[in-house]
């Protein structure tokens, strides 16, 4: 078992796997802070922030001794993966993560969520853009699964303990087997 109240978690994966819903869901269950790194780079109309100003976000709200950290910013990874300690993948196959962005996409559009900083997802958006989260998923899925393979492999983050899911039945499982310990031993139960 894994302490997590010395964890620093990163959670990755491609784009609409379940990254933020997973890290939440942990999070919650035990009390570890939750870094959406979205939240960090986007501000109002979908500007992204300058990486400087991005990087001294994510230093800022990875400042303490355990967090949970979803996201894929490569601009800022020399400050994030040095000081984790866990990289949870989200390893899912292209269908399943293209499906799980159109439905979310598709209700986004027609609920008008406010996402960070007032962002909203919008038909033409999602549907019309270069700026598609669809295509995105489309150009990035195969380069992403790649670069984490590699990362993994490498001895650039030899520190880091990986824990790869390949379905979300698997995230879901250690979900579950968390919330079934006591709350006093769910800070120690993220097993390998």
């Amino acid at each position: 078992m894994i302490d997590l109240s010395c964890e620093r978690i990163l959670v990755i994966g491609n784009s609409c796997a379940g990254k933020t819903t997973f890290s939440r869901r942990l999070g919650t269950l035990t009390r570890s802070p939750v870094i959406e790194l979205d939240e960090l780079h986007w501000s109002e109309n979908w500007e992204e922030q300058p990486d400087d100003v991005f990087g001294q976000r994510v230093r800022a709200a990875t400042a303490g001794p355990a967090w949970i950290a979803d996201g894929n910013y490569s601009a800022i990874r020399e400050i994030l993966w040095p000081r984790a300690t866990v990289a949870v993948w989200l390893n899912y196959r292209f269908p399943r993560v293209l499906w799980r962005g159109l439905r979310r996409s598709v209700r986004r559009s027609l609920t008008g969520e406010a996402l960070w900083h007032g962002n909203r997802e919008s038909w033409r958006r999602t549907f019309l853009s270069r700026d598609s989260i669809l295509l995105w998923i489309i150009r990035t899925h195969r380069r992403r699964r790649r670069q984490f393979a590699e990362l993994r492999r490498s001895d650039t983050y030899p520190h880091l303990h990986w824990v790869e899911f390949t379905a979300p039945a698997q995230a879901d499982e250690l979900v579950r087997r968390v919330a079934e310990l006591p709350v006093s031993d769910r800070r120690t139960a993220f097993g390998a």
